[in-house]
C-alpha cells in the first residue's frame, strides 16, 4: 500500500511533467526569434531574476557557459548599483519572472532598453507589465503549482528551467556544437575525462611494462613483475606482438595450486 506522502510526491511530478508538456505545445516562431537575439558569438547573454526565478537564472547562465555561449547571471537589484557595467553592446538579456510585475525587475529593463539590450522574457504572465516590455515573450505560464497550496513555485521553476535549457540546446544545435566542443568546456571530472581521455594517456611505455617470453621460467617473469611494480607481465612472441598476460593474481594462484 502506498503512503499517503508517498502519493503526493508522484503528484508533485506529474504535475510538473504535466506543466512542462503543455509548455512545449505552446511553443511557436517567438522561440525562432528569441533563438535569432541570442546568437551572438562575439558577445554574452545576461540572465536575471529575483527570488526563485533568480536561482532558475543562475543554473541558465550556467547552461548557456557549458555549451559555449558566455552567460553571467545579472542580479537586478545589483545591476542597478553598478553591475549594469558588465553589458557590451548588443548583449541580449533572459529575463525570468512568475508574476510579472516585479518591481526590480520593471526597473531593470527600462535601463536595459538604455543599453539597446535585446529583451527576452520567459514569464509565468506574458500579458504583465513585464511581458510588454519584451521583444519576445516564451509563456511560461502553468495551470497550477505542484504543492497543494498553489502557492510556491515549483512547476512554474520547472518550467522557466526547461524553456531556459531549451534556448541554450537550440543554439548549440543551430551553431553545430559537437562533443569535442562540450569536452573542451569541460575538461575536468567524469565528463571531461570521458570525453577527453585518451588510451594512449593511460598506457605505460613498453621500457617500463614486465615482459616475458612464453617460454621463460616462471621465477624469471616473478622477478620482472617486482622490478616494474605494475601487477603484470606482457607475453611477447618472437615478433613482438602480445600473446598474453600474467597477473600477480595468476601468480598467486599458480603458487597455490603447487
Amino acid at each position: 500500500m502506498e503512503t499517503s506522502l508517498l502519493q503526493s510526491a508522484r503528484r508533485v511530478l506529474l504535475a510538473e511533467a504535466q506543466a512542462l508538456e503543455e509548455a512545449s505545445s505552446r511553443l511557436n516562431g517567438e522561440f525562432d526569434r528569441a533563438l535569432d537575439l541570442l546568437d551572438v558569438p562575439q558577445g554574452k547573454v545576461l540572465v536575471t531574476g529575483i527570488g526563485k526565478s533568480g536561482i532558475v537564472a543562475q543554473k541558465i547562465a550556467a547552461t548557456f557557459c557549458s555549451l559555449g555561449q558566455p552567460a553571467v547571471f545579472l542580479h537586478p537589484v545589483e545591476a542597478l548599483h553598478g553591475d549594469l557595467g558588465l553589458y557590451s553592446p548588443g548583449d541580449p538579456s533572459v529575463v525570468l519572472s512568475r508574476s510579472g510585475n516585479t518591481a526590480e525587475l520593471l526597473r531593470l529593463v527600462a535601463q536595459l532598453r538604455t543599453l539597446k539590450s535585446p529583451v527576452i522574457g520567459i514569464l509565468g504572465a506574458p500579458g504583465s507589465a513585464l511581458g510588454a516590455l519584451m521583444d519576445v515573450v516564451l509563456d511560461a505560464s502553468v495551470r497550477a503549482e505542484a504543492d497543494p497550496l498553489n502557492l510556491a513555485p515549483t512547476a512554474s521553476a520547472v518550467v522557466a528551467l526547461g524553456l531556459g535549457d531549451a534556448l541554450a540546446i537550440g543554439l548549440t544545435e543551430r551553431r553545430g556544437f559537437t562533443p569535442e566542443d562540450f569536452a573542451r568546456y569541460h575538461p575536468s571530472g567524469q565528463l571531461g575525462r570521458n570525453l577527453r581521455l585518451t588510451v594512449r594517456q593511460v598506457m605505460h611505455p613498453l621500457e617500463r611494462v614486465a615482459v616475458a617470453a612464453a617460454d621463460d621460467p616462471l621465477r624469471k617473469v616473478v622477478i620482472e613483475m617486482t622490478q616494474r611494480s605494475l601487477g603484470a607481465a606482457c607475453v611477447l612472441d618472437a615478433e613482438g606482438r602480445l600473446g598474453g598476460l600474467v597477473t600477480d593474481g595468476d601468480v598467486r594462484r599458480r603458487a597455490a595450486a603447487l
